[in-house]
C-alpha cells in the first residue's frame, strides 16, 4: 500500500531519541527548550512553546487569547474539527465562512461581521494571505492554524513569524512536514502570551523561588499539555531536515501537475508569486468521487479525504455560519488526497497517476 502521507526517519533521527533515553530527562526537560529554540529561529517569531499536540497548541492559543463565553470565533469550514473545536474547549462560540474557490482557504472577505477572533487554517500547506484580508475590521486575536504548512512562505518570510497575527499553531503528527509522534508548537512574538502558554500546558503552575527550593503556586485552571524530551529529540533532528522535505514536496507535486495536467479533473491550487506551499496534501478533484477513492484503494493507493466539512459532523449540528458554505461542500464532495511525502518514489507517483487516468 502506497500510504497518502507518511513519517520520514533515519538513523539520525533514532539515535536523537536514544542519546535521550540514555540520559536524565525524559519528560520536559532541556530537548524542549532546543526544539523550541530550532522553532523560533526557523520561522523568525520570538517565542516557540512546545505542547503534547497541535491539537493542545490550539487550545492553549485560546486560552491564553482570553478567549471564553459569548466570544465569537470564525474559522474554515474545510478543516480538521480541532479548528472549531479550540473555540468550543474554552467556552467561545465558533463560526464558520465559506473558503476562496482559488486558494481553498478561509475567505477573510466574507467576514463582515464583528468577531472576537479568527483561526485562520493554512488549507493543505498553502497560506493564507493574512496582509490583505479584506475583512471589516480586525478581530482582538487573529491565531494561525498552520498545522499543514510549517515550511510554508509568504512574502513577510516564513509562516509562523506572526507578521500579521497574534499566534501561530504547528502540529507534528506523523503525517506533517515534520513529526515529534505527536506534539505542536505554538509561536507568538508576545512576551505575556508565550508566558500564559507556558503556565496553560504546565498546570498553571507558577514557580515562587523566593520562597526557597521547588515552591510553586498554582492560581489559574491549566492541563498537562507538555511535550516530551524525547519527542523533542525526534523533532530536533527532523527540523534540520525541514527545507529538504519541504523541497521534496514541491518537487513531487510539480511531477503530478504535469502528469496530470490533461486528464479530466481539476488540481489543487499552487502557490502565487513570492509564496511557497509545503505541500502537506496534494488533491486532486474528480466526478464519482466515490467511485474513483475505491478503485485506487483497490489498487494498493492509499488516498484519503480532506475532509468532512466542520458543520456536515454530528457534533456542528446547529453551528453558526456567517455565510453560505457551498464552496466548501462542493470541494469535499469531490476531492481526493494523493500520496506525497518525502521518499515517495517516482515509479508510485507514475503509479499513482496511471492508475487515476484509467479509472477516469
Amino acid at each position: 500500500m502506497i500510504p497518502y502521507g507518511r513519517q520520514s526517519i533515519d538513523e539520525e533521527d533514532i539515535q536523537a531519541v536514544v542519546e535521550v533515553l540514555r540520559g536524565d530527562w525524559l519528560t520536559q526537560g532541556p530537548t524542549v527548550e532546543l526544539f523550541e529554540q530550532a522553532i523560533a529561529e526557523y520561522v523568525g517569531a520570538k517565542h516557540a512553546v512546545a505542547f503534547s499536540s497541535g491539537t493542545a497548541a490550539l487550545h492553549g492559543a485560546t486560552a491564553a487569547a482570553d478567549l471564553g463565553p459569548g466570544d465569537l470565533v470564525v474559522t474554515s469550514p474545510l478543516t480538521f474539527m480541532a479548528s472549531a473545536n479550540c473555540a468550543r474547549y474554552v467556552g467561545a462560540t465558533p463560526a464558520l465562512v465559506d473558503i476562496d474557490p482559488k486558494t481553498w482557504n478561509l475567505d477573510l472577505s466574507k467576514i463582515q461581521t464583528k468577531v472576537e477572533a479568527v483561526v485562520a487554517v493554512h488549507f493543505a500547506g498553502l497560506p493564507v494571505d493574512l496582509s490583505n484580508p479584506g475583512w471589516a475590521s480586525r478581530p482582538r486575536v487573529v491565531i494561525e492554524d498552520a498545522a499543514h504548512a510549517l515550511g510554508a512562505m509568504t512574502p513577510d518570510g516564513p509562516v509562523g513569524n506572526c507578521a500579521h497575527s497574534d499566534m501561530c499553531c504547528f502540529s507534528f503528527h506523523p503525517v506533517k512536514p515534520i513529526t515529534t509522534g505527536e506534539g505542536g508548537v505554538v509561536t507568538t512574538n508576545s512576551d505575556e502570551l508565550a508566558s500564559r502558554l507556558r503556565r496553560f500546558r504546565s498546570h498553571g503552575i507558577v514557580r515562587k523561588p523566593e520562597f526557597g527550593g521547588r515552591f510553586y503556586e498554582i492560581s489559574e485552571i491549566g492541563y498537562n499539555y507538555r511535550m516530551t524530551d524525547i519527542q523533542a529529540a525526534l523533532g530536533l533532528s527532523q527540523a534540520r531536515k525541514l527545507e529538504y522535505f519541504t523541497e521534496y514536496r514541491n518537487e513531487v507535486a510539480i511531477k503530478y501537475r504535469s502528469l496530470l495536467r490533461d486528464l479530466p479533473l481539476e488540481l489543487s491550487p499552487s502557490a502565487p508569486p513570492n509564496f511557497r506551499h509545503s505541500y502537506h496534501l496534494f488533491q486532486v478533484l474528480v466526478s464519482e468521487r466515490n467511485r474513483i477513492f475505491a478503485g485506487l484503494m483497490d489498487k494498493g493507493i492509499g488516498v484519503q479525504v480532506h475532509y468532512l466539512p466542520v458543520h456536515l459532523h454530528p457534533v456542528s449540528r446547529g453551528i453558526r455560519a456567517l455565510s453560505d458554505l457551498k464552496v466548501s461542500e462542493e470541494i469535499y464532495s469531490q476531492s481526493i488526497s494523493l500520496p506525497i511525502f518525502p521518499g515517495v518514489e517516482a515509479s508510485q507517483i507514475s503509479f499513482v497517476v496511471e492508475e487515476l487516468s484509467k479509472l477516469l
